[in-house]
């Protein structure tokens, strides 16, 4: 097929407009540019085109924010919203994808079809910190893998641009200075970057990294981090264990970058530490206030704790869903990760307040590993094994 010219920056969908996708749309709107909003509830997307606002996202707290409804900036008279998929992938070659990880398999055996019919090629720009735990191939899938691979059949179709933190939607919607990690090919990043995201660098700019996995990985697991950080700062364990917290999960996340394909390299980058940091340490993050609310409202079965909790906070946190997808790789493997390990059992195992403290206390004082470092022999073996030099959770190969 023949396509025309590369892609039209002039004009942007969003798939999902919950907190993020909304705050996308005030971005992309505010730039002077045609936004087309997906969301299968016509109601809903009555109500955006005739409020300009999100009647069930994201609104309420920039009301919060701002002190009062009359302060809440209106979206641009270019924002549109549809329940039409077909009409929202076939005219724009940019299509930003702001799904929950659990629902992205749906969206995109939706697009399919209409994809194989499209003439111009298209650009998945995909925000989503999530990752899936594939039965056959007993590993964990990223979004933009996840992707690929459903589009196959259709590669030459698409691209993907895969986009990091760090950034909290408040601060898109507002315009506040925020600042991208764009991934994939660089010719692709090369447009995304300069053409799309960059027109106003005062308020959005980015940097291009060559690792996506690693830039999605690290934008996955830190949220497993920022849920025990919101535990623990329930806890009276003073000021010095977050660091700790911190620091050991990012051994966890380095390491597990590297097993899934990506590199070292992209937890050292802004969609890396820079991420985590903003993650574990602000109430802003949904994640964090996931873990809060979790221990605060917590009555002892998991289920129930997770469904009221999630009565308490506005869009759907993705770390209670990685979390379960990660066990389940770390248990196929026989994987010893003990932050992510811990995690999987505050919020997944019936136990008390007290048997919560004390989960996290093993995971952080009582590590197995006692070397803050690779040592040589153990670096060569990464290099040429990654998928097996690793430490075993249960077995000969887990003794220190």
């Amino acid at each position: 097929m023949v396509f025309s010219a590369p892609f039209d920056t002039s004009r942007i969908a969003i798939i999902g407009p919950g907190r993020l996708g909304t705050a996308f749309a005030y971005k992309f709107g505010r730039d002077n540019r045609r936004v087309i909003m997906y969301y299968h509830d016509v109601d809903v997307c009555k109500a955006i085109n005739r409020e300009h606002l999100n009647p069930r996202h994201f609104t309420g707290d920039l009301a919060r924010r701002l002190g009062g409804m009359d302060k809440v900036p209106r979206l641009s008279a270019k924002v549109y919203a549809t329940n039409n998929l077909e009409r929202v992938v076939e005219d724009n070659d940019f299509i930003l994808l702001s799904v929950t990880m659990d629902r992205l398999p749906e969206i995109l055996n939706q697009i399919k079809p209409i994809l194989e019919r499209k003439t111009t090629r298209t650009c998945f720009l995909s925000v989503i910190k999530g990752l899936t735990a594939s039965d056959i191939k007993r590993t964990l899938i990223t979004p933009s893998g996840l992707i690929r691979s459903d589009f196959f059949f259709q590669k030459d179709l698409f691209d993907v641009v895969s986009i990091g933190g760090p950034f909290f939607d408040m601060d898109i919607a507002l315009g506040n200075p925020v600042c991208l990690t764009v991934a994939g090919k660089r010719w692709v990043c090369r447009i995304v970057g300069k053409e799309l995201i960059g027109t106003n660098r005062k308020e959005l700019t980015s940097f291009y990294h060559f690792d996506a996995v690693g830039t999605e990985v690290c934008g996955a697991l830190k949220n497993i981090a920022a849920n025990i950080k919101g535990i623990t700062d329930c806890l009276d364990l003073g000021d010095s264990v977050p660091g700790t917290i911190f620091a050991r999960s990012g051994v966890e996340i380095r390491s597990l970058s590297r097993l899934l394909g990506g590199s070292f390299q992209a937890f050292q980058s802004q969609a890396g530490v820079g991420d985590m940091y903003v993650t574990l340490s602000s109430d802003a993050s949904k994640n964090h206030r996931y873990g809060r609310f979790f221990y605060e409202l917590f009555t002892g079965n998991s289920i129930e704790t997770h469904l009221k909790v999630l009565q308490r906070i506005d869009g759907k946190p993705e770390g209670p869903n990685t979390i379960i997808n990660v066990h389940k790789f770390l248990e196929k493997r026989n994987m010893y990760s003990p932050l992510f390990h811990c995690a999987y059992k505050i919020f997944n195992e019936d136990r008390s307040r007290d048997e919560i403290r004390e989960e996290i206390l093993r995971a952080t004082q009582f590590d197995r590993r006692t070397r803050e470092y690779i040592g040589p022999v153990s670096r060569v073996l990464y290099r040429l094994f990654p998928n097996l030099w690793y430490r075993r959770h249960r077995g000969w190969l887990a003794n220190p």
